[in-house]
């Protein structure tokens, strides 16, 4: 008796041929594994995967394409046997067999080229092409093409190696880009690191501010960085650093807070990216970036706390889309330079603070130093004026001595009044605070000087707000202080100009401002203005600014404040509080 045979189970037993073909296909799968797993750098690992496709396929040429996440466009990486030009196409999706592929998903092989519509020629001879997806956790990234100048170079069993190679090759890839990402964000930390120990370490906001936006390009690779910070007013955003932008960027207005791209990042604290600035209607610059070739933005708030203090940005010169570990690190590189920054602030207000003590220290001795003085003066000096009056010296007009004795009772009292405003400098009077009309004072003051402005050619100009409500002040030193202020720009103004006087109320406070068309001040001279016993005039004590502020800051508890540009004149505006 004959033992049965399943007619079904014939058909499924592998031929030799067969078993011969698998053990072929095995052989190359694992060699060519061997030799993509032998990089992790992606851009050899590409050329790897191509070199070995074409030497298994025993193809003509072949290329490997990745879909641009920010074109949707098929971009050939790297490719074997194709020219230069050829290497430069860019496929949409659904377009040409390596569109189709990455469209459907689906591996295709063409016996003959030039007989199918969808082959888009990149090289004459070429007869038939094979193409395959690449695919990662069910994502296609790109596609795996080979090509011969032979029709009907590509089998099944070709297709079925091709798709093998395709699938673990796609795997290696993108194992490839994570660990290159993370070797990347190991780079960036470390800078990070070192970026921090830098800025943190100084105090010069300039150099603070300057050292971010450099190392923010560095960082981040990218073309250009700015650093803009809001105004005391949190209305504007002003730029304060840039690294690596044209003249024309570095003039960019200040930004409205309300109005603006990044006025939007500062006012919500959290990063704005653009992929191209060149078509954002939001973005106010548009022209100016199509000039200098700026691309993609990223701009990220910096946060002291709570509160964001500006923004920091950086811009690409070709499109890209900054991953979120991208945008953590520019944002604790922002963070950063907003504590370094605040801690410059901080440094600033204490050694402004601890000069301040030692002026008031000294301030404190020369009070006391003046009071003794002016003691000791003032009785011989009573007694030598006393003497001199007595004397009752009168010359002939042509006698020299006339003029002598001139220039010694002018001298003696120079020196009188120099030990009466020891004497108001040292001493703190009472005071007396009553409701004070401004607009009356002031018109008493300038009908006193009326003469002296006419001497020196000055125009006097007035604007005083007629609602001008009355402050609680002490009249007598409010007079000294304006009159002070009055007689300085007098004396800026030798050749003549013009002075305006005007009254306003600003916030709480009545305003007011004496202009002068003078010789202005430099930044130096601003900064070190109101201290005693500094002066730039021939004969003067440097007293009278020195008490001005006194009067305004400690004893009405104002406000004085300076604006000056050297050859176009000074403005002072006094505030006190209503």
């Amino acid at each position: 008796m004959k033992p049965r045979t399943s007619a079904a189970a014939s058909p499924s037993r592998p031929t030799a041929r067969q078993l011969t073909t698998r053990l072929r296909q095995l052989e190359l799968l694992t060699r060519v594994s061997h030799v993509i797993n032998s990089s992790l750098e992606p851009e050899k690992l590409l050329n790897l995967v191509v070199r070995e496709a074409v030497n298994v396929m025993r193809a003509t040429s072949g290329s490997l394409a990745l879909i641009e996440p920010h074109t949707q466009l098929l971009e050939i990486q790297t490719a074997i046997g194709l020219t230069p030009a050829a290497r430069r196409l860019k496929l949409a999706i659904g377009r040409g067999v390596t569109g189709w592929v990455a469209k459907t998903g689906q591996p295709l092989r063409i016996s003959d080229v030039r007989a199918d519509p969808r082959y888009v020629p990149v090289r004459k001879d070429i007869r038939s092409e094979l193409a395959v997806p690449l695919i990662v956790n069910g994502e296609l990234i790109g596609v795996l093409n080979v090509d011969s100048t032979r029709r009907n170079a590509f089998s099944a069993d070709d297709e079925m190696l091709l798709v093998a190679l395709a699938n673990h090759a796609a795997q290696v890839i993108h194992n490839s880009w994570l660990y290159a990402a993370v070797a990347l964000n190991a780079r960036r930390l470390q800078s990070l690191f070192g970026i921090a120990r830098t800025i943190i370490a100084s105090h010069d906001l300039e150099e603070i501010l300057q050292l971010v936006v450099r190392d923010a390009c560095a960082l981040m690779e990218t073309k250009i960085g700015s650093l803009m910070l809001l105004n005391a007013a949190r209305d504007r955003l002003e730029l304060r650093a840039c690294h690596g932008a044209s003249p024309d960027y570095l003039h960019k207005p200040p930004l409205s807070v309300d109005d603006s791209l990044i006025g939007n990042v500062v006012r919500r604290g959290k990063p704005v990216q653009v992929h191209n600035v060149q078509h954002h209607d939001a973005y106010q610059h548009i022209e100016l970036a199509r000039r200098d070739g700026l691309v993609s933005l990223l701009s990220v708030p910096m946060m002291h706390g709570d509160t964001a203090i500006g923004a920091l940005s950086v811009y690409t010169g070709a499109p890209h889309r900054f991953s979120n570990q991208e945008i953590s690190i520019l944002s604790a590189l922002a963070n950063l330079a907003a504590i370094a920054i605040e801690n410059a602030r901080l440094h600033r207000r204490v050694v402004d603070v601890e000069e301040q003590l030692r002026r008031n220290e000294r301030l404190s001795t020369l009070g006391l130093l003046a009071a003794e003085v002016a003691h000791e003066i003032r009785n011989p000096l009573t007694v030598m004026k006393m003497l001199f009056h007595s004397l009752n010296l009168r010359f002939d007009p042509d006698d020299p001595r006339a003029r002598d004795a001139e220039v010694m009772a002018e001298k003696m009292e120079q020196l009188n009044r120099i030990v009466d405003r020891l004497l108001g400098f040292s001493r703190a009077t009472e005071t007396t605070h009553q409701p004070l009309n401004l607009n009356v004072l002031l018109e008493d003051i300038l009908l006193l000087t009326r003469h002296k402005l006419a001497q020196q050619k000055i125009v006097l100009r007035t604007c005083f707000d007629a609602d001008l409500p009355a402050v609680r002040a002490d009249r007598a030193q409010i007079e000294q202080a304006c009159l002070n202020l009055i007689l300085n720009a007098v004396d800026a103004m030798p050749n003549g100009g013009t002075l305006t006087v005007a009254t306003a109320v600003e916030k709480a406070a009545a305003v007011l401002t004496f202009t002068d068309t003078g010789v202005g001040m430099s930044e130096e001279q601003r900064q070190r203005l109101f201290e005693p016993f500094l002066t730039t005039k021939t004969g003067g004590t440097g007293l009278g600014l020195a008490i001005v502020h006194r009067i305004v800051t400690e004893v009405h508890r104002g406000q004085l404040e300076v604006e000056s540009v050297p050859g176009r004149g000074t403005t002072f505006r006094l505030r006190l509080p209503l």
